[in-house]
């Protein structure tokens, strides 16, 4: 049995980590109504194609998919189960990287039907609002943002290689002592090269199940209890978050079970690995936790920055989103989204000293002076010392 990928141009938008297969539309419509028979309403089918569709994988599968008891509902097997939750894990795992197939393939057909389109590439550490501004520009502003999710860190390299013409990340709202955001950060963005943009406030928090709330307020809290933790990939800015805070709780690594071994690239896999048994514990945005039904305890607000080149800040693409981002129906969609709020100035370039309060330019070094008295004389001068 080989596994085949297929897209196909249809009316109606398809957003996130969805990805069109019968086979698991079937489960997740007798899991979630219980019966085939609610299967088959919420599907606009017959009972007797669910029926058949059903017998028709277990054959290909090999594996029962459904529990059949006189007198009772049918009800998926636990192989079943275990069968949705991990396609659903996968597809969250890739949700950034088919969103950008997506996003391509759209840009696609926004050039060949029009040649004024603007189009603007985009690569950003991994934030729930942005698929959703994308789709705002499209519509508001005849703009196509095309998004490629990876860390902070890679995002800033690919913006100072131009490979892009933004790049998106995001720094808590800690005061001036953050050596690992400053040293992670600090040699990409520099005053007289880059400018920033206003985006969007957001907050970052634990995310868990509803029976751990009780007992987890922090990462020390997850260390005690020997909870198994899923971390963010090196280099992005949730990772950049936990680690800042385990030096601030004197947490070690090697107390966090997970640390090194369970990594995810998206919030919502790793809100989806929590939902699912896969891990107890993770870091990531409220919104994810909302999505997947999770308890969420807050730990920090950050800001969610656009940075771009100077020289780029005038393209019309740049214009039109901030734009956008400046508007009140943009401020009221972010408004909507769980823990996320316009930033104090959205749309607006920003200092790279002012937005970031851990960037300090160095002061120039004062030129020294000393007395020479010429000889013979009296007379006292100030002389530059030769260095």
């Amino acid at each position: 049995m080989g596994l085949h990928l297929r897209y196909t141009f249809e009316s109606g938008e398809q957003h996130g980590a969805e990805l069109g297969n019968p086979l698991f539309a079937l489960l997740s419509a007798v899991l979630e109504g219980g019966s085939i028979r609610h299967a088959a309403q919420a599907l606009g089918t017959s009972y007797r194609y669910v029926w058949g569709a059903l017998r028709k994988w277990e054959k290909t599968l090999g594996e029962p998919l459904v529990i059949w008891s006189q007198g009772q509902r049918a009800r998926p097997t636990q192989f079943a189960e275990r069968l949705l939750w991990a396609e659903r894990r996968a597809r969250r795992r890739m949700q950034p990287h088919i969103e950008a197939l997506r996003s391509d393939l759209a840009r696609v057909l926004d050039e060949a039907r029009d040649q004024r389109h603007q189009v603007l590439s985009l690569r950003a550490s991994h934030d729930m609002a942005l698929p959703v501004l994308q789709r705002h520009v499209a519509a508001a502003a005849d703009l196509h943002i095309e998004i490629n999710f990876q860390g902070s860190v890679d995002a800033l390299r690919a913006l100072n290689e131009r490979q892009c013409l933004i790049a998106g990340f995001h720094v808590p709202d800690l005061d001036a002592a953050t050596p690992i955001f400053a040293k992670a950060l600090k040699p990409l963005l520099k005053p007289g090269l880059h400018t920033l943009i206003g985006c969007s406030r957001r907050t970052q928090g634990l995310m868990m199940r509803r029976e751990l709330a009780a007992r987890v307020r922090e990462l020390a809290d997850i260390a005690r209890l020997r909870l198994r933790f899923v971390n963010r990939q090196t280099g992005s800015g949730t990772r950049m978050l936990v680690d800042h805070l385990m030096q601030r709780q004197a947490v070690a690594p090697g107390t966090l079970l997970g640390y090194d071994q369970h990594i995810e690239h998206s919030h919502v896999a790793v809100a989806l690995c929590i939902a699912s048994g896969v891990a107890d514990v993770g870091i990531g945005v409220e919104a994810a936790a909302v999505e997947f039904g999770l308890h969420f305890e807050p730990l920090v607000e950050e800001n969610y920055f656009l940075a771009c080149l100077k020289e780029s800040l005038s393209q019309p693409a740049i214009e039109r989103l901030r734009a956008v981002l400046a508007s009140a129906r943009w401020r009221v969609i972010l408004t909507n989204l769980p823990g996320y709020k316009p930033s104090d100035a959205p749309g607006s370039p920003l200092a790279i000293e002012e937005a970031l309060p851990w960037w300090r330019r160095r002061p120039k070094r004062p030129t020294r002076r000393r007395l020479i008295a010429p000889a013979n004389s009296t007379d006292v001068r100030p002389v530059r010392q030769v260095r």
